[in-house]
């Protein structure tokens, strides 16, 4: 049985997937993702790219995911999950890059910088 390994980012995030043929469980860290993501959202977020590719009950996926938020980790793990079906099937990319699902989004949170309260808010100016 071969199980393919990917890895996707988001934020701060990183998600390392192995996809394997299967029945349609989805494990995150050792936990099944239902109990690991608590909101609706991140389930759909999670499933999106077997959902998009009508695979949800045809492979099984344990992810390692560490760094940034749920919601950063959630789209991290859609974007491997996509990558590794991808690389198990070429034809479904079109579907998956037209959902907007194989493209990494590169927003990042801009650094604070010296002098400054944040990243673009200045301390209070006082004139007197």
């Amino acid at each position: 049985m071969e199980v393919i390994n990917t890895s996707g980012r988001r934020k701060t995030s990183v998600a390392r997937a192995y996809v394997s043929v299967g029945s349609g469980k989805i494990e995150v860290n050792g936990k099944d993702y239902k109990t690991y993501f608590t909101t609706p959202t991140l389930h759909y977020y999670v499933t999106q790219s077997l959902m998009v590719s009508k695979l949800l009950d045809s492979y099984d996926v344990k992810v390692k995911v560490a760094g940034g938020g749920i919601t950063g980790q959630a789209q991290a793990i859609r974007l491997a999950i996509a990558k590794a079906l991808v690389e198990m099937n070429a034809e479904l990319k079109k579907d998956l890059r037209a959902a907007g699902l194989i493209t990494r989004d590169p927003r990042m949170v801009e650094r604070k910088k010296f002098g400054q309260k944040k990243a673009r808010a200045r301390f209070q100016f006082s004139k007197r």
